[in-house]
């Protein structure tokens, strides 16, 4: 018996509204979306056109009745829209009901005094309840509607933002698993070597490998992290390197200390790894990066330079470079990435 209850929504007929009640955080979130003024504006126009209808239609009671009447009608819009736009900020089950509820016992109350005093007859109110019916039932359906619409479309912006982090985190862990495979193994088969061999430098690389590890491997569960931990793993990665590549590459990083962000994790690790790639290892002679920040008012810039061949003509960005715009477009809409010619060499110009 409960299920076939509910299966008619019974509870619906005497307490009606969605269930769905939502926290502050999440009004906050998804619920900050304007009051449409279209409907502001077609109760207007509706209530200006109605004043001459009803005027040239008097049924013989006068322009002063057919006036009154007039202003009971724009009250009574008035009244539907003050309620309408409260439910907009709060759509509660809880709340329709206080003003529907409430709406009906104040007319009840205001006919059953006018009643009492004379000032209307009982065949009048038989007269006018069915218009009195209708009107509130308008009323209340509206309220009914804009609240049902107002948690549908705040729930689906509930959705559209869980999706958005989800693609957040698969994007992440796409990235961490995009970390070169060929940078991983040709460290660890330098680091045999070296070892095989007692090479002085391999106690050293062990060292900033083990670092850029520890680094590397956990920040892919976050989705941002302060700017310095980024430049710190940077560092790490351009110790290993230069342990490999000798007198070939050089490279200066300067982070003041006024410039404190926040950035998804690896963005200038990538921008550091495509400028090995593409402007250092490719030359025989090697080169030189340097990864620099600076405070500009509210803003943080981040640039790697290099000092290698720069961009090739018609290039594009490649799968890694294209996979850290999304992710800086997702965690941080105002931010933005520029890759330029430097002459020589390249930049990648991030902005936080």
């Amino acid at each position: 018996m409960a299920s076939f209850l509910d299966s008619l929504h019974c509870s619906q007929w005497l307490y009606p509204g969605p269930k769905r009640v939502f926290t502050p955080e999440e009004m906050a979130n998804a619920g900050q979306q304007p009051w449409p003024r279209a409907v502001d504006s077609y109760l207007t126009i509706n209530m200006i056109t109605l004043l001459p209808a009803m005027l040239y239609t008097r049924h013989g009671r006068g322009w002063m009745t057919e006036f009154g009447w007039w202003l009971f009608w724009c009250a009574l819009a008035a009244l539907a829209l003050v309620g309408a736009r409260s439910l907009w900020r709060h759509p509660t089950r809880k709340r329709l009901n206080l003003y529907c509820y409430g709406v009906m016992f104040v007319l009840g109350l205001v006919v059953g005094v006018l009643l009492k005093r004379g000032v209307v007859e009982v065949r009048w109110v038989l007269d006018q309840q069915i218009t009195m019916i209708a009107a509130m039932t308008a009323v209340l359906g509206a309220w009914w509607m804009v609240t049902l619409f107002r948690v549908q479309q705040i729930e689906a912006r509930l959705r559209e933002l869980a999706d958005q982090d989800a693609a957040l985190r698969l994007s992440t862990r796409l990235a961490a698993a995009q970390i070169q495979p060929h940078f991983l193994f040709n460290t660890l088969a330098s680091l045999q070597h070296w070892v095989d061999t007692g090479d002085a430098r391999a106690a050293p690389l062990l060292r900033d490998f083990t670092a850029y590890l520890r680094a590397t491997l956990p920040m892919f569960e976050r989705e941002l992290q302060p700017l310095a931990d980024e430049i710190e793993m940077v560092r790490r990665y351009l110790a290993i390197m230069q342990a490999r590549l000798g007198a070939r590459l050089h490279f200066e990083i300067d982070l003041p200390p006024d410039a404190a962000a926040d950035l998804p994790p690896g963005i200038v690790l990538t921008l550091v790894e495509n400028a090995i790639a593409h402007g250092i290892e490719p030359q025989l002679r090697g080169g030189e990066i340097q990864v620099a920040a600076r405070r500009e008012g509210d803003r943080v810039v981040v640039t790697v330079r290099d000092d290698g061949p720069g961009l090739a003509p018609g290039s594009s960005d490649g799968v890694g470079l294209s996979n850290t715009r999304r992710r800086l477009t997702a965690a941080l809409p105002r931010a933005t990435l520029h890759i330029t010619d430097a002459a020589p060499g390249c930049l990648a110009t991030l902005t936080l």
